[in-house]
């Protein structure tokens, strides 16, 4: 029987991890993915990268306009909820897939599990410390499958009483991307973006939701810092968070200067291969805890954002002070790249969850949730 499966994305890193699940499942007979479109992906100022789901060519994209405000992501939460339940009563998918510990996600676990749909979560059992952490673990409790990055992950899952046989260990999908033959050379990422710089860095910085009051002030701090230093920078704008605003507002100290180059968004397989060459990464962004590692990079992670997830990476850690962040840039260059360990698999991701829906006791899931007390 086909089983319909309806992937949830709302921003360029979401869809980053699910791509590739999505591609394998295309291409096979006992699968139709569906694909709900929403959040970031439909907003202007942020690239709208709805046209990089669409050029990867699946057959069947729903967008809804889910955008309230920064300051309303309870609204955001609803108007989601309305329009994912609305068309899963069109499409009547066997399956949902969300990602991570955005509002999309919760949402989308919310309308499975009262849909009685079966609901998969990508990368839960993860901790952060923001207000991500908490919608990350409520989109777990609301999940029925669980596919996980690593073993630490599944552990945690069972302490907050989820079943064993529902954890599927898979690793972190957007690695089958980062070591895949689809991405870009170099010359052909810098010529597509007009990046003229031989040597450079990534920017990313996000805004911490916890700490929304005091962001204007880091934000502009830390642009000060990057105007003071001497290297090169590729500037990718934050996520759409509250605070967002006020990171953006910063960065327009940053035009009209030639060390800086900055993107709204950049297409994933482009933004790997810039990432691959950079000299380093700053900021706090989950690309500085996953992908970087992996190509070997120096990492500069600045405040709490990735607080508890950066155990096994080497990473220069850092507060919000300028003297801080100024003295990091003014070693990194001759930062002694320590031996990694890189937790979250092997580049094979896809290909598990493939076996995993394709075994059909993930079928036979009770679509009520038990809870496994720890004995």
């Amino acid at each position: 029987m086909l089983k319909k499966i309806l992937f949830l994305t709302g921003t360029r890193a979401d869809f980053g991890k699910i791509k590739s699940l999505i591609q394998i499942l295309e291409a096979h007979p006992n699968f139709e993915p569906y694909i709900f479109v929403t959040g970031m992906h439909l907003q202007e100022e942020y690239g709208y990268t709805l046209l990089e789901v669409e050029r990867c060519g699946f057959a069947n994209i729903h967008t809804f306009q889910n955008h309230t405000h920064e300051t309303t992501m309870d609204l955001t939460l609803a108007k989601t909820i309305e329009g994912l339940s609305s068309y899963v009563k069109d499409c009547e998918p066997n399956m949902i897939v969300i990602h991570g510990d955005r509002v999309e996600a919760l949402a989308g676990a919310i309308v499975g599990s009262l849909n009685n749909i079966l609901v998969s979560h990508i990368e839960g059992g993860e901790v952060s410390g923001t207000i991500d952490e908490l919608i990350r673990h409520s989109t777990s409790k609301m999940s029925h499958i669980h596919f996980v990055s690593n073993k630490q992950a599944k552990k945690r899952l069972i302490q907050m009483g989820e079943l064993d046989e529902s954890i599927f260990t898979i690793g972190s999908p957007d690695v089958d991307i980062m070591f895949s033959d689809s991405l870009p050379d170099l010359e052909q990422a810098k010529k597509y973006y007009e990046i003229i710089f031989d040597k450079y860095a990534i920017v990313m910085f996000h805004p911490v939701t916890t700490e929304a009051k005091y962001m204007e002030q880091y934000a502009n701090d830390f642009v000060e810092v990057l105007l003071n230093d001497t290297h090169n920078y590729v500037v990718v704008f934050p996520n759409n968070d509250l605070g967002s605003n006020a990171i953006i507002k910063a960065y327009e100290k940053l035009k009209n200067n030639s060390r800086f180059r900055i993107f709204p968004s950049l297409r994933f397989e482009y933004f790997l291969t810039l990432l691959k060459k950079s000299q380093f990464i700053i900021g706090n962004s989950s690309a500085g805890i996953r992908e970087a590692p992996y190509y070997g990079l120096p990492i500069i992670n600045i405040g709490t954002r990735q607080q508890n997830r950066s155990l096994h990476a080497d990473i220069i850690n850092v507060d919000y002070t300028k003297e801080i962040i100024t003295e990091a840039l003014q070693s990194i260059d001759t930062h002694e790249i320590l031996p990694s360990k890189n937790d979250y698999g092997t580049g094979n991701s896809a290909q598990l969850f493939l076996n995993s829906l394709l075994n059909t006791d993930i079928w036979q899931l009770n679509h009520q949730k038990q809870f496994k007390d720890i004995h």
